[in-house]
C-alpha cells in the first residue's frame, strides 16, 4: 500500500514533499509523490527560483498511475501546498478517483494558507477551495491555529476557542481534527486532535525558533498520518506525532548557527531516529 502526496517541492531545505517524504518513508510507507511547485528553495528566504507546475501536470500524472492498475493500491491521499486553485480542483477528483478505487483510502488534507504573524502567503482564492471543496472530502485535516481561524470564523485565544472551531470542522466533513501551534502560555505550544468522539491535547515546551522553521507542518501531517495508518488509534498517534516534530525541531535547533538573518532548516535526516524511536513522550491530557 502506499500514500499518494501532493505538495510543492523545493530542491535546497525543506517544505512541502521534501518534507513529508522521507519522514513518511522512514516510518515504513511507500510514497507516490507529486510536486505542486518546483522551486530552488523555500520562500522564507525572500527570494527563490522555480515555478509553479500547475494542475495539468499533476492530472496526467495521476492517468499515468491508473493506466498503471495501481490506485486500488493507495491507502491514503496527503495533500499540502497548492500553489494555484486549479491544482485544488485536480486533488477534488483525484481523491474522488482514489476513493472510488479503494473506499478504505484515507484523504489526510494539510490545508497550507498562511500562519500567525505572516498572514496569508497563498492567493486569494485558495481558502475558498479548502472551504468549499476539499475540506468535505477530506477524512483528517490538520490546519495550524490561523489555519483553523480561517476555516472556522473564530478568533482562537485558548483550549475553549479551539475546541469550538475543531467542531465546526468536524460539521464540514473531517471526521479526525489535528490542530498544531495552540500558544496559551509564554514558553509553551500544544497540539489537539479530535476524532468526534475523544479529544486529546499534549503540551510541550516551545524552543526559541523565531518565526518558526519551514516545513514543520507538512512534516507533522505526514507523521500524523503515518503513525494513524499503523496505529488506527488516536491518542497514541498524537502522542508519537508530538514526540518526533519536538524532537526533531529540538536537534535542528541546537545544530543550527544561529543567524536571525538565515532561516533555521530542518535537520530531518540528522533526526531520523526520533521518527521511529522518539526520545521524549508527552503528557496527553483527555479533554
Amino acid at each position: 500500500m502506499a500514500v499518494l502526496s501532493i505538495q510543492s517541492h523545493v530542491v535546497y531545505g525543506y517544505a512541502g514533499n521534501t518534507a513529508a517524504v522521507f519522514p513518511l518513508q522512514r516510518l515504513g510507507r511507500e510514497v507516490w509523490a507529486i510536486n505542486t511547485v518546483e522551486f530552488s528553495n523555500h520562500t522564507g528566504y525572500g527570494s527563490w527560483r522555480g515555478q509553479i507546475l500547475g494542475a495539468k501536470l499533476a492530472s496526467v500524472l495521476v492517468l499515468g498511475l491508473e493506466e498503471r492498475g495501481v490506485l486500488s493500491r493507495c491507502e491514503a491521499v496527503l495533500s499540502g501546498y497548492l500553489g494555484d486553485s486549479a491544482v485544488g480542483r485536480t486533488i477534488l477528483e483525484v481523491v474522488k478517483k482514489i476513493k472510488q478505487e479503494n473506499p478504505a483510502a484515507l484523504y489526510c488534507l494539510d490545508p497550507v494558507m498562511g500562519d500567525v504573524g505572516r498572514g496569508l502567503y497563498v492567493k486569494p482564492d485558495i481558502p475558498g477551495i479548502f472551504k468549499n471543496n476539499l475540506i468535505s472530502l477530506a477524512d483528517i485535516v490538520t490546519p495550524n491555529i490561523f489555519e483553523l481561524e480561517t476555516l472556522s470564523g473564530i478568533t482562537i485565544k485558548e483550549t475553549n476557542d479551539c475546541i469550538k472551531a475543531i467542531n465546526i470542522l468536524h460539521e464540514m466533513g473531517p471526521s479526525i481534527v489535528l490542530v498544531t501551534s495552540l500558544k496559551e502560555k509564554p514558553d509553551e505550544l500544544s497540539m489537539i486532535a479530535s476524532d468526534k468522539t475523544n479529544m486529546y491535547k499534549i503540551t510541550t515546551p516551545e524552543l526559541p525558533l523565531g518565526n518558526g522553521i519551514a516545513g514543520t507542518g507538512d512534516m507533522t501531517a505526514a507523521i500524523f498520518l503515518s503513525r494513524f495508518l499503523e496505529t488506527k488509534n488516536l491518542e497514541k498517534t498524537l502522542s508519537l506525532c508530538t514526540a518526533s516534530v519536538f524532537g526533531i525541531l529540538e536537534i535542528s535547533y541546537n545544530a543550527t548557527t544561529k543567524d536571525n538573518n538565515i532561516p533555521i532548516e530542518l535537520k530531518i535526516i540528522e533526526a531520523q531516529e526520533q521518527l521511529t524511536a522518539p526520545l521524549q513522550l508527552f503528557n496527553t491530557v483527555k479533554l
